[in-house]
């Protein structure tokens, strides 16, 4: 029998329109008058962050903004929030951004209120314990982190990709809506798209996976893989962009409770090294990683291929892979992400040190099919040859 548990404590607000009722759903949480607004230099230059701010403001909020955060967040960052948190005596953080700013927000949530590094954490020195609430709204629809576990930092002295993990870090409360995401360039949409669909496929198909995570997964692929490239085209298509966004959530929903594999092992160490936005890194390495992973799992990947509309329900198990490595192959390269050669500052004697970076991830044991440095090496060679 299948032993498993699945939680999610986040509530959650989705649709059109519902970033204004933010002043009216803080009330509601009865958490505190002291905001700390986290968010990132794009996001506030795109006009989403000031209406928000104004309206808290206006409804009696003490708000104050910290946005000294990169797209790959780093500890010394969020440190910097900590004492920010402090100073202010904020009750809450609120996240408007996408994976960067929920992830820093979350870990200022944690050690503002109890001090220590993001390692501490991490490397099992402190406990997670006394966590400010969280509330997030995601104005990318690819990272999840908006119901999630997880906050995922870089440890800026070793370049080490931290994952902080615990069921206290899950935001309070989720904000979804489309409109924010309309101004999001057309690189950046297929980036953390891209992102959102490799937290489906890992959360299917990990060691760790659970039923509730497989059909939460199953659904946000059948809609990523419809809904990109339309959003992609035209950011404008609200259709498109609320399916988006549905579909991250589904996903975060589904590696939430299980987890993610080698793809994000190795999309986490390029991060680490060369700062590469984390959907590109993610998708350079999604149809490598498949062709390893399907050699021994050839059921499982089937089903995805046909989930995913690349293959029929009459093919054959070895059609069917076939078609999902190259339908995912297909699919990526018709949204213009770069190929791992052509990221800045990649070198090939790198490589050692994004094999020992990938290794050392905490979800590497969790990938589907038992993945070794020798095997990290030739997926990285394969990937960098393609």
């Amino acid at each position: 029998m299948n032993v498993y548990s699945y939680y999610c404590s986040t509530r959650i607000e989705m649709g059109t329109g519902k970033a204004g009722e933010l002043p009216k759903l803080l009330h509601d949480l009865q958490k505190g008058t002291s905001v700390l607004l986290v968010s990132d230099p794009g996001v506030i230059k795109a006009g989403l962050v000031a209406p928000i701010q104004e309206a808290l403001t206006a409804a009696g909020f003490q708000v104050t903004l910290f946005d000294r955060l990169s797209q790959n967040p780093r500890d010394t960052e969020c440190l910097e929030g900590a004492v920010l948190f402090r100073d202010t005596a904020a009750d809450m953080v609120v996240a408007i951004g996408g994976g960067s700013a929920m992830d820093t927000g979350k870990t200022i949530a944690l050690c503002g209120p109890n001090g220590g590094t993001p390692a501490d954490y991490a490397d099992g020195r402190l406990a997670y314990e006394n966590i400010a609430p969280i509330i997030c709204v995601p104005t990318t629809a690819g990272t999840g982190s908006e119901v999630t576990r997880s906050a995922v930092i870089t440890e800026a002295a070793t370049h080490r990709k931290m994952t902080l993990k615990h069921a206290a870090l899950r935001p309070v409360l989720a904000v979804l809506d489309p409109a924010l995401t309309y101004s999001v360039p057309a690189a950046v949409t297929a980036a953390t798209g891209v992102d959102a669909l490799v937290h489906a496929i890992e959360g299917y198909t990990c060691k760790v996976t659970n039923p509730i995570s497989q059909a939460l997964g199953a659904k946000a692929m059948q809609t990523i893989v419809s809904a990109l490239p339309a959003a992609y085209a035209d950011g404008k298509n609200e259709a498109a962009r609320h399916a988006m966004l549905e579909g991250s959530l589904l996903a975060g929903l589904c590696f939430g409770s299980a987890d993610v594999a080698a793809v994000h092992c190795l999309a986490e160490a390029l991060g680490g090294l060369y700062d590469t936005p984390h959907g590109v890194a993610n998708s350079v390495f999604l149809p490598h990683v498949l062709r390893f992973n399907a050699a021994e799992n050839k059921p499982m990947h089937a089903d995805l291929a046909r989930y995913m509309g690349f293959a029929a329900d009459a093919d054959s198990e070895e059609v069917a892979v076939d078609k999902l490595i190259a339908g995912i192959a297909e699919w990526t390269s018709s949204l213009h992400i770069p190929k791992l050669k052509d990221l800045p500052g990649v070198r090939e004697e790198d490589f050692p040190r994004i094999v020992e970076l990938s290794m050392q991830n905490g979800s590497t044991p969790s990938n589907v099919r038992t993945i070794t440095a020798d095997d990290y090496m030739s997926i990285l060679v394969e990937a960098y040859q393609a």
